[in-house]
């Protein structure tokens, strides 16, 4: 009689183990992709700064011909500004994606001014936002593959019950602005 309730002893106690073992691991490893959504956002936030950061070193090597635009080196201050100032990674997304057209623009425009074209710092100036452009695409690539193991790992059965204790919901992924894939319309009066 002793052995059979040892043996189911034994068993319930093994079962606890197994159970909280594959808790104890699903927490972590929810928290390990979380942390991982994070700091993916994080390297796409550090190469927004980077491009922010090249802006008015573009902007005063651009002001030093007269007879560029203003109005675009209006546009390009004021879209770096409104990226500086925005909170939350989606104002921060719309305000990137506002500077990245900007910019566009702007180099566009320049294309008019072989004077500026042919200006060392102009030429170093673009080969780095051309850089930092890429980089800008590697690290959103990074974020949303990040995203996308998240968003599933707290959708299958059982992990999505961890997750929801853990309050974890879906992350959003990123998402270019409405028109991206079209280039800018730039025209001259």
């Amino acid at each position: 009689m002793r052995k059979p309730v040892l043996y189911a002893a034994g068993i319930v106690i093994l079962a606890i183990v197994l159970i909280g073992g594959w808790y104890l691991a699903t927490y972590n490893g929810l928290i390990q992709m979380n942390e991982n959504v994070n700091a993916q956002w994080q390297d796409v936030e550090v190469q927004y700064q980077r491009r922010a950061d090249l802006i008015p070193n573009l902007v005063s090597t651009v002001q030093g011909y007269a007879n560029f635009e203003k109005s675009v080196l209006t546009e390009v201050t004021a879209a770096r500004s409104a990226w500086t100032t925005a909170q939350g990674p989606e104002a921060r997304v719309a305000a990137a994606n506002q500077l990245e057209a900007t910019i566009s623009k702007l180099l566009l425009v320049a294309e008019n001014y072989p004077d500026l074209q042919a200006s060392q710092n102009f030429l170093a100036l673009q080969n780095e936002l051309a850089g930092t452009e890429n980089r800008v695409s590697v690290e959103r690539s990074r974020y949303n593959d990040a995203v996308r193991d998240f968003n599933a790992a707290i959708q299958f059965f059982p992990t999505s019950i961890v997750a929801n204790q853990l309050g974890y919901t879906a992350r959003d992924y990123f998402n270019s602005a409405a028109g991206a894939e079209s280039a800018p319309n730039v025209s001259f009066p």
